[in-house]
């Protein structure tokens, strides 16, 4: 008799749902398919049939094919979705049993969710995964959160069907409730981030320094055995070089307005609630809002005269300094996305493993890169560190990159190419290690209009005083606050 007890259920069979399900067949475990359209669920069983697959039409027939405790793992569409399956899974799951969404959740919803599910006995799991399609089947990053007690039962199988690097499984426990896909989010921004750098320094290869695809490649696949060696500079070498089905690059044919699918916008609003400069990733997010703008720069390059390019100097040393500058601002940019983690940490009460989140990075997810072994060994050494750019590792990196990091946003600016992500991260560097910033003078403005008050440099911190500038206020001040 066929054996009807499986490890894990999943549903939604789209493209990265149905290759999570491979990837759980072939490491060994048990998978029961779920999809709202019946030819899906008949089309995977009979395309991979195997004593490791079965299909399942509803949730009832679904709980009942699986262990206790179940394990039923959605694969779905974020928001309303997710909570319309979790009400219609309710109702056939007992005490003990695990929900786990492992969507592009908001983890505000997630927090919700682990609370809710928790009310009714059971146990929620809100979990990132990245990696797209071919990580999904081969092995993806996989940031998991939510309720503590359900980790011990999904370990061996989310270790075990995640990436590998140097024998590490690309996933592990990041902390209760929403923490996983707070992580995920984060992920997320940073991808936003390197894909807008990277654009970046091409736009500047072909406008600046009018390089062609064929040499573009080229650099980018040079690069990729340097400091940058990552899978998005990788595929930028391959994309480069693509041509279509006319023999003309395809990269040239292909409209530049870009999409998004919220993360990095949620990654920006999560810096604004909790007051963490995350300029360049937020740059990034606005620089596709501002391409999409298609039809209006279109009026307005008609409008205004385009700034005339002149490079002078030496294209192969200024390709060097621009890989220079890319590395700079990469730097800065985890620099920033970290300093949100730990500051979140805070907020929520998470214990999140900074050297292991970069270590569960390295492989499998889209920002993988040999430079998070850095990351990872920066928080190693001080497990509280601050801010990467404190470590002596970074310290010294970025000291060393600056001169060319300056040359190129300044040539880029004077020539009139936008790199509001390589300019913003240079600015925030300059910012944040400037002794005195002109916020005296901003504190100096609120408290004439509006008396907020300021601290003094000459008596002790946490004290506030209010001035009466014009002779007319008086000595009341507003109450000191910050949001």
């Amino acid at each position: 008799m066929k054996e009807k007890v499986k490890d894990i259920g999943l549903i939604g069979l789209a493209v990265m749902g149905e290759n999570l399900a491979r990837n759980i067949f072939s490491k060994g475990f048990k998978v029961v398919v779920n999809d709202l359209k019946k030819e899906s669920v008949d089309s995977f069983v009979e395309r991979f049939s195997s004593d490791l697959v079965e299909g399942a039409y509803d949730y009832k027939e679904l709980a009942e094919k699986l262990s206790k405790p179940r394990k039923v793992f959605m694969m779905i569409k974020a928001g309303k979705p997710v909570d319309e399956v979790i009400e219609k899974l309710l109702p056939h799951l007992e005490e003990g049993d695990i929900i786990i969404d492992g969507g592009n959740s908001n983890f505000q919803d997630t927090i919700r969710r682990t609370k809710y599910v928790e009310s009714k006995g059971l146990l929620y799991i809100g979990t990132g995964v990245s990696g797209g399609e071919e990580g999904a089947l081969k092995g993806p990053s996989i940031m998991t959160g939510g309720s503590e007690a359900a980790w011990r039962y999904v370990k061996e199988i989310f270790q075990t069907i995640s990436a590998q690097v140097d024998g590490a499984p690309c996933c592990d426990w990041m902390g209760t409730d929403g923490a996983g896909h707070y992580v995920k989010m984060i992920h997320n921004g940073i991808e936003y981030g390197d894909m807008q750098i990277i654009s970046e320094t091409y736009h500047i290869m072909k406008s600046l320094l009018g390089l062609d695809n064929e040499t573009m490649s080229q650099i980018f696949s040079d690069w990729n055995k340097t400091e940058l060696d990552s899978y998005l500079i990788e595929i930028t070498s391959e994309i480069m070089n693509f041509k279509d089905e006319d023999g003309e690059y395809l990269l040239e044919k292909i409209l530049d307005k870009a999409g998004q699918k919220g993360t990095g916008k949620w990654t920006g609003i999560a810096s604004l609630d909790e007051g963490v400069p995350l300029t360049l990733i937020t740059e990034a997010v606005y620089a596709r809002c501002l391409s999409s703008m298609k039809d209006e720069r279109i009026l307005a390059s008609k409008a205004y005269k385009g700034t005339e390019v002149n490079f002078e100097g030496d294209k192969k040393v200024f390709v060097e300094d621009l890989r220079k500058a890319l590395y700079a601002a990469k730097i800065i940019s985890y620099a920033q996305g970290y300093t949100l983690l730990k500051t979140a940490a805070n907020t929520y009460n998470w214990k999140l493993n900074y050297g292991k989140i970069a270590e569960i990075w390295r492989g499998g997810c889209i920002i993988r890169s040999a430079f998070l072994n850095k990351i990872k060994e920066a928080y190693e050494i001080n497990p509280s560190l601050e801010n990467l750019l404190l470590d002596e590792f970074f310290k010294k990196t970025i000291e060393s990159l600056v001169p060319s990091w300056r040359k190129v946003v300044a040539s880029a600016i004077i020539n009139g190419v936008p790199v509001p992500a390589l300019s913003s991260a240079l600015a925030y560097f300059d910012g944040y290690k400037t002794l005195d910033l002109p916020a005296n003078l901003l504190q100096a403005q609120r408290d004439y209009f509006g008396a907020h008050t300021y601290e003094r440099k000459d008596r002790n911190r946490g004290e506030f005083f209010h001035t009466n500038w014009t002779g007319r206020g008086g000595k009341t001040s507003s109450s000191t606050y910050n949001v």
